[in-house]
């Protein structure tokens, strides 16, 4: 229910960003009302997903960040409403971001091609380096699940411990953030496809890289007792011993590993396209309240 409904939403979200960014250039007031029209409801959007993420997805990070988004996007439809801060750019990236992702997240061959192909390489990387589990078909019907057997916690032998590959697994919304950002904002076209070109390569190859310490750390139990199953436990909503290696490994280490390195990879692309520092300094200044001159520091010229 709630998939359908946020599918539904998120692409309403999107065709308000849309419509903003197509006003901006002869209808700026109505671009700008559109826009805290979008904003608004990017507010209900990430609402909706916070308690699915903390108690379903079991998710501490994701569940945060998306709590934390609604508060965001509010105060960023107040600034944008009220003229403190225009945020086109942004604006733009968002939509172009939405019309990257939301195909594969709602179209089904779409998804079935990103998710079962994000499982095959993974299944390749795995033989490299000595790991043969089988693959079989997931719960969403896809040749996406590995399956290990090992000794359970108890003691029994036997255990089937299956990692299944989803859609957040494919590295596909990484890949439209930074291809929504590096697209919006006005910059020659060749600094730009120069900067997809690095990016799209290292999200794809370090989220094939995640799927496999995921799944081979949860098959392996690399993470089953002492201090991690106390923090686990503490932290998640779960008394099971058999999930403490694969939810410290994949909602700790992966997805923090994830921020960083999406953060580490805009500043990078900082040094391509020096221009995605007025969107950076806009997400800051939404942050914070505070002016930063972030290309200055960051970005040095492309000349």
């Amino acid at each position: 229910m709630v998939s359908a409904l946020t599918d539904a939403l998120a692409w309403i979200v999107v065709a308000a960003f849309g419509a903003s960014a197509v006003l901006q250039g002869s209808h700026r007031q109505y671009s700008r009302y559109t826009a805290v029209a979008a904003w608004t409801l990017f507010a209900a959007f990430w609402g909706l997903l916070a308690p699915y993420f903390f108690f379903e997805h079991m998710s501490v990070i994701e569940g945060a960040l998306s709590a934390a988004a609604v508060p965001a996007c509010l105060y960023t439809a107040y600034l944008v409403g009220t003229g403190k801060r225009r945020l086109e750019t942004l604006t733009r990236s968002i939509a172009i971001m939405g019309l990257i992702f939301l195909p594969f997240e709602t179209i089904e061959p779409a998804r079935q091609f990103a998710i079962e192909t994000v499982a095959q390489q993974s299944e390749w990387l795995m033989a490299q380096v000595g790991y043969h589990p089988p693959i079989v078909e997931g719960d969403h019907g896809y040749m996406a699940k590995f399956v290990f057997t090992g000794e359970s916690v108890t003691g029994e032998p036997g255990h089937k411990y299956t990692t299944t590959v989803l859609m957040a697994c494919t590295g596909i919304g990484s890949i439209s953030i930074v291809g929504g950002l590096a697209l919006a904002v006005r910059a020659p076209l060749k600094r730009r496809l120069q900067a997809l070109a690095v990016a799209v390569p290292v999200i794809y190859g370090l989220n094939v890289i995640r799927v496999v310490f995921i799944a081979v750390a949860h098959g392996e139990q690399w993470f089953r007792g002492g201090v991690y199953r106390t923090l686990v436990f503490a932290v998640f909503p779960t008394n099971d011993g058999n999930m403490v290696s694969y939810l410290f490994a994949d909602r700790v280490l992966a997805q923090s590993a994830s921020v960083v390195a999406l953060v580490a990879l805009t500043f990078l692309l900082l040094r391509i396209v020096p221009e995605l520092g007025g969107v950076v300094e806009d997400v800051a200044y939404i942050a914070t309240g505070n002016e930063y001159d972030i290309t200055r520091q960051f970005a040095r010229s492309a000349d």
